[in-house]
C-alpha cells in the first residue's frame, strides 16, 4: 500500500457525500473507492466516517484526518505545479456559467484562453442550474448574487448593473413609475427572480412584481419589453441596444441597487493548478471591460422628463 493511499478519496467522499459521487468525481469505480478507504482505515485503526444505507458522515477522527489531508493534497499540488516547469495550464477544465453571461462574454474569454494554452481542453456548460461543482466533478464557475457553499473559494471578477426599463409606447398609455409603489398598478415581466430589488431611502427593498409574462430567458423577456407588453427588470447589458435604439426606456433609476457581484468560484484546492490559477487572473482582468466595453445605456437615451420624448426624438 502506497504511504499517501486513500487521502483522495477520503476527502472526496467528504466533499460529494457519498462514495458513489466520490468515485464519479475521481473517474474510478465505487468499489475502487470503498477497498481504498477499508485498506486507509484498517492502517489506523479507525473509522473516518458514519455509514448508512443512506448516509455517509465524518467521524471526529475523519474530520480531523479531512482537514488535514486537504492541506497535504493542496501542497502537494502545488509542488508538481512548479516542478513541471513553466506551469503551463494542460489537461481538461471543466467550468459552467449561466446561459446569458456565458454566450455573451465568458465564451469568447475563455475560447481565447484556449487558444493560448494548446495543452489545455475546455469543457464549458452553459445552464443557469446551479451545479454543484465538487459532486459533479467541476473545476469552477461564474455565480452571480451572493455565494454560501463553504467548500468554495469565491473571488469577484465583475459586477453588473440591475435597470428597470419598459417601451415608450407602453409607457404612453399606462403612465411612467415615478416611485417602488407605482409599479404595483403596472403590467410586469418576470425573469427568473420572482423579487425585484431596489434601494430606498439608501435601504435595500423588495418588490413582488405581478404580470401575465413569465419566462426564464432574459432575451424573451426583452422581446416582450419592446412588444409593449410591460415593465422589466433585466441587467443592463440585456437591454443595451434596444435603450440605445429607443426601443426602450430606463425607469427609477434613483432606486437602482448597487451593481450585483459576479464571482468565480473553484473548489477550495483547486486554485493552485495552473489551469485554474491563470484562468481565474485572466477573468479577474478582462471580464470586466467585457461587460463595460458597450455604452452605458443610462447615457443613451433621454429619461422622462426631461424634455425629450420617451423615444429620444
Amino acid at each position: 500500500m502506497r504511504s499517501w493511499e486513500g487521502f483522495e478519496e477520503v476527502v472526496a467522499i467528504a466533499d460529494a457525500g457519498t462514495f458513489v459521487r466520490a468515485a464519479a468525481m475521481l473517474g474510478v469505480s465505487t468499489s475502487h473507492v470503498s477497498r481504498v478507504v477499508a485498506r486507509l482505515e484498517a492502517r489506523l485503526d479507525a473509522h473516518l466516517f458514519h455509514r448508512t444505507t443512506r448516509h455517509v458522515s465524518l467521524t471526529d477522527t475523519g474530520r480531523a484526518f479531512v482537514e488535514h489531508s486537504r492541506r497535504i493534497i493542496r501542497e502537494r499540488d502545488e509542488l508538481l505545479s512548479q516542478a513541471s516547469g513553466s506551469g503551463e495550464p494542460q489537461g481538461e477544465l471543466r467550468m459552467t456559467c449561466p446561459t446569458s453571461l456565458g454566450e455573451r462574454f465568458i465564451a469568447p474569454l475563455v475560447r481565447q484562453f484556449t487558444d493560448d494554452h494548446p495543452r489545455l481542453s475546455i469543457f464549458l456548460d452553459l445552464t443557469n442550474r446551479v451545479v454543484d461543482l465538487v459532486g459533479e466533478g467541476y473545476d469552477l464557475a461564474i455565480r452571480t448574487g451572493r455565494t454560501s457553499d463553504s467548500r468554495l473559494t469565491a473571488c469577484q471578477i465583475a459586477s453588473r448593473r440591475i435597470v428597470v426599463c419598459a417601451a415608450p409606447a407602453y409607457l404612453r398609455t399606462a403612465g411612467v413609475p415615478q416611485t417602488i409603489r407605482d409599479l404595483e398598478g403596472h403590467r410586469c415581466l418576470i425573469g427568473t427572480n420572482p423579487n425585484w430589488h431596489f434601494l430606498d431611502n439608501h435601504l435595500p427593498c423588495t418588490f413582488k412584481p405581478v404580470g401575465r409574462w413569465h419566462c426564464n430567458s432574459g432575451a424573451a423577456i426583452v422581446d416582450a419589453a419592446v412588444a409593449g407588453m410591460g415593465i422589466c427588470q433585466l441587467p443592463a447589458f440585456y437591454v443595451r441596444q434596444p435603450v440605445a435604439g429607443g426601443r426602450l426606456t430606463l425607469l427609477l433609476t434613483a432606486f437602482e441597487t448597487e451593481p450585483e457581484p459576479i464571482w468565480v468560484v473553484y473548489p477550495n484546492r483547486r486554485h493552485f493548478l495552473p489551469k485554474i490559477r491563470q484562468l481565474v487572473d485572466m477573468l479577474t482582468a478582462r471580464f470586466q471591460h467585457a461587460i463595460d466595453m458597450e455604452p452605458d445605456p443610462s447615457n443613451a437615451i433621454s429619461r422622462p422628463g426631461s424634455g425629450e420624448t420617451m423615444d429620444g426624438r
